[in-house]
């Protein structure tokens, strides 16, 4: 992988949600690497910090959420601390979205033709585009320091919040050194906030003056290029008609060049209604929607959930975008229909190398479309690695529950249900998050965090399992056996 270009870096992700009952825990110290063309399936129950991860990375995360920690990075910039100017550049456009349910993506009272070109006739004008191509740099830079300022001073806020709560939760008002050292760490979070604001302030008022100073300098130059271009297209549109008009003298022919030429013309400067429905039946057939001219004019109500979800990812394939982040797009499905919107993901994938995000809380669904797969639960990444090492050599416990779980026709084991329910993560367990849940967990598991093991380069799992002082464990039998079943296809000839 080291080989490859590296397009979405996120380290050390922490990410909680403010609440009347306290912060929850959602995701905790998550870090991966996504590279072009590869395709990453987190994996997880209901509650792991799955979406949570995805939202952060478009940059859709509710009011109550706080970033206590992390970088995402992409393109050179941590999209954490980007304006959201520079977040609407990016979402969308670069990194597009999948969500679960195709129909509430949907406008229900919208001709879906609309819909799939309605973001490419907003941004139809193309000596605009080429005018904001041009002051690109500059502009982000000055929105972003901008941001940097709003983001630091909420940071700081959070962090008083945070050290607040952590303080008073599960006090003692009677036990009089509880108390006093609670309110002597409040207090000097307090001035820490204070001094950290000041300082956003300060660099804010310190880097704006020159940020703004090359801005409009690169706005007078790009504007001078675009009235240069748009003059060179304008005069070589009327040196063409003049020509026209000169050699063709048969009017109907003469008519039919001209309005030609229009097109051509109008095609260099803007995005037409015609160009972008064009456009949209493209991508309709690319998606395997039947008959696209007809469909086109149709509401989301007339198609079925399969299709629907075949026009969400039109929609989201029309920006050409690096990234596709997939959340959990088959869960309405049956599964036959699943069977063919993977197929569909994966062949698109293939075709455009994009580099894909895959969330699911279902192992059986991406055994065959999985490059990586990383395995959450209780907001940690417990274990990751090829998809051939997860499910060919897993070694966490929780990746044996999920295993286990998945029904096939091959095996005839009993499948295994997991047992209790993931914790409450507004208190996060001690220890290994899934200690409580697992048959093989030991005393230190209650009692400390185990660090992530290295099985080989590509593979790690967060297990005491692996500890060389631990006691051999072996794998459930389901998961044994479905692994002989498969490698002995494997060697038939067979898929897995």
């Amino acid at each position: 992988m080291e080989s490859k270009e590296k397009k979405l870096e996120v380290k050390n992700l922490v990410i909680s949600f403010k609440t009347d009952n306290g912060l929850v825990r959602a995701v905790r110290d998550v870090s991966f690497d996504l590279y072009k063309g590869e395709t990453l399936c987190i994996v997880g129950e209901s509650g792991s910090g799955k979406s949570v991860t995805s939202k952060a990375i478009m940059g859709i995360l509710s009011a109550n959420a706080i970033v206590e920690n992390g970088t995402i990075m992409y393109e050179g910039e941590n999209l954490l601390e980007v304006s959201e100017e520079e977040m609407h550049r990016i979402r969308g456009h670069k990194i597009g979205m999948i969500f679960q349910d195709p129909l509430s993506s949907l406008n229900p009272i919208v001709r879906i033709g609309k819909q799939i070109t309605e973001a490419m006739l907003i941004n139809s004008d193309k000596l605009k585009l080429m005018f904001n191509d041009l002051i690109s740099e500059e502009l982000v830079a000055y929105k972003n320091e901008i941001a940097k300022e709003r983001i630091s001073i909420q940071k700081a806020k959070d962090e008083l919040n945070v050290v607040k709560y952590q303080a008073y939760n599960g006090l003692d008002k009677k036990d009089k050194e509880a108390v006093k050292a609670a309110k002597e760490a409040i207090a000097a979070q307090k001035q820490k906030t204070k001094d950290d604001i000041a300082k956003a302030k300060a660099d804010y008022k310190a880097n704006i003056p020159a940020l703004s100073e090359a801005l409009n300098k690169k706005k007078k130059e790009a504007t001078k290029i675009v009235d240069e271009y748009k003059a060179k297209l304008k005069a070589e549109h009327q040196g063409k008609v003049e020509e026209v008009k000169k050699t063709i003298t048969d009017p109907k022919a003469q008519k039919e060049a001209l309005a030609k030429l229009e097109e051509e013309y109008l095609d260099k400067v803007k995005i037409t209604k015609a160009a972008a429905k064009k456009k949209a039946l493209e991508v309709m057939r690319e998606v395997g929607i039947p008959m696209p001219e007809r469909r086109y004019r149709q509401y989301p109500f007339e198609f079925s959930g399969g299709m629907r979800q075949r026009i969400v990812i039109a929609i989201a394939l029309t920006a050409a975008p690096d990234i596709l982040i997939c959340d959990e797009p088959t869960t309405a499905l049956d599964v036959t229909i699943q069977a063919q919107i993977l197929e569909l993901i994966k062949k698109i994938q293939a075709e455009r190398n994009i580099s894909c995000i895959f969330i699911t809380h279902d192992l059986g669904v991406v055994a065959n479309m999985a490059d990586r797969v990383a395995v959450m639960y209780a907001g940690k990444i417990v274990e990751y690695g090829t998809s051939e090492e997860i499910f060919f050599d897993p070694r966490h416990p929780y990746t044996w529950a999920l295993l286990s779980s998945i029904p096939d026709v091959d095996s005839k084991e009993k499948l295994d249900a997991i047992p209790g329910t993931p914790p409450n993560m507004i208190y996060p367990p001690k220890g290994d998050a899934f200690a409580l849940r697992s048959k093989y967990a030991m005393k230190i598991d209650f009692e400390k965090e185990p660090p992530m093991f290295k099985v080989s380069d590509t593979h790690y799992a967060k297990t005491w399992l692996l500890h060389p002082d631990a006691p051999k464990a072996e794998m459930p039998k389901i998961v044994s056996e479905r692994i002989r079943i498969a490698l002995e296809a494997q060697k038939k000839g067979g898929e897995y």
